[in-house]
């Protein structure tokens, strides 16, 4: 399977980093090809400027600058999410690359405003491995934002047809030695799984 994993963490003694070395050898071990975008190595730019906005919806202009990132999203079959959540939602380089390339001729079909229609379907599989510096009660009661974005926003985006799952650490600021093992195999374990 073609695999668009995006990793989002500027640290790279981070916890995150231990996820992600040990989650791409099981998609290695796998079989799987892989493509890791990390927003910050890459020094991604997301900031959707007055030049962008103003040809946001111009299919012919919109991808002006983004096409490597474009083709690389275009070309997957699953879509691999990895970030922390701050302040109850995603880092700004995440949102931003949503911004920037969740857009009219890439991600959906705006020819007609009233019908738009999803165009990400290459897009089978949808995978979020997110932690939280809060416990889950408290995500609950924010309503949870990372995990609809990953498990409704993104899947829309694929006609609904792509499976979604969603692998979370809560309380990560307080997670023992043990917990934080604990989710680094269940996140192994998910990504050898991932064509089933």
């Amino acid at each position: 399977m073609r695999i668009l994993y995006v990793y989002c963490h500027p640290l790279p003694e981070s916890f995150h980093a231990a996820i992600r070395a040990r989650a791409l050898g099981a998609l290695d071990e796998s079989g799987h090809m892989v493509d890791l975008l990390d927003l910050y190595a890459e020094k991604f730019d997301p900031v959707l400027s007055e030049e962008g906005r103003r040809h946001y919806h111009d299919v012919s202009r919109n991808r002006i600058g983004l096409e490597g990132y474009i083709a690389r999203l275009t070309s997957a079959e699953a879509l691999i999410l990895q970030f922390p959540t701050w302040c109850f939602g995603l880092p700004a380089i995440l949102k931003g690359f949503f911004d920037r390339l969740i857009m009219p001729g890439v991600a959906f079909d705006l020819t007609d405003p009233k019908k738009v229609k999803p165009t990400l379907r290459n897009i089978k599989r949808i995978v979020g491995i997110v932690t939280y510096g809060r416990p889950r009660y408290m995500a609950f009661w924010m309503s949870d934002p990372p995990r609809k974005i990953v498990t409704r926003y993104v899947r829309w985006f694929t006609g609904g047809k792509a499976r979604a799952d969603y692998h979370a650490l809560y309380h990560l600021n307080v997670a023992t030695d043990a917990r934080r093992v604990a989710f680094i195999h269940k996140v192994e374990r998910a990504m050898r799984r991932l064509d089933g």
